[in-house]
């Protein structure tokens, strides 16, 4: 049962920023934390894949920032975030053998953060009267989310 509420928490990471889960699950891959042997995931933890996702999830980070950058609840990035929890959830229930329960707890806990990322960063957004607050305070969660998560996996 654990899996699977690590499987959700990852996806609304996911949904928070989409490229900061799938780097935390390669870390925890690459460094033993998960065990993706045998599975069609086991790219996620070879030598150079962390360093890979870590670039992506920098230049998301960046890319957040700046004002041309589009919403997540448009078509595009929506989905992203719904796939890429399904797959980083999928990858931490993977390892007791229960891929398809960890993708689809990704994939709703992808929903989650993207929807409730988007009204919290909102309204944190309307309370310090610009967006930039709001947005480094989401990072800040959606990275520490990711560890801590990583962390408690059993």
């Amino acid at each position: 049962m654990v899996v699977y509420v690590l499987a959700l928490l990852i996806g609304v990471i996911a949904g928070l920023r989409a490229m900061t889960a799938p780097a935390a699950v390669s870390w925890a891959a690459s460094l033993g934390l998960i065990n993706l042997e045998g599975t069609w995931l086991a790219f996620l933890g070879y030598r150079f894949t962390p360093w890979i996702m870590t670039v992506l999830a920098i230049g998301e980070l960046i890319g957040d920032q700046l004002p041309t950058t589009p919403s997540r609840k448009t078509l595009l990035p929506f989905a992203t975030r719904i796939i890429v929890g399904g797959l980083c959830g999928g990858a931490i229930a993977a390892q007791g053998g229960s891929f398809l329960g960890g993708l689809v707890a990704g994939a709703v806990g992808g929903v989650i953060g993207t929807l409730g990322g988007a009204e919290g960063r909102a309204r944190l957004a309307a309370a310090f009267g610009k967006d930039r607050p709001a947005a480094l305070i989401e990072d800040v969660i959606a990275i520490l989310g990711a560890a801590l998560i990583m962390g408690a996996v059993p």
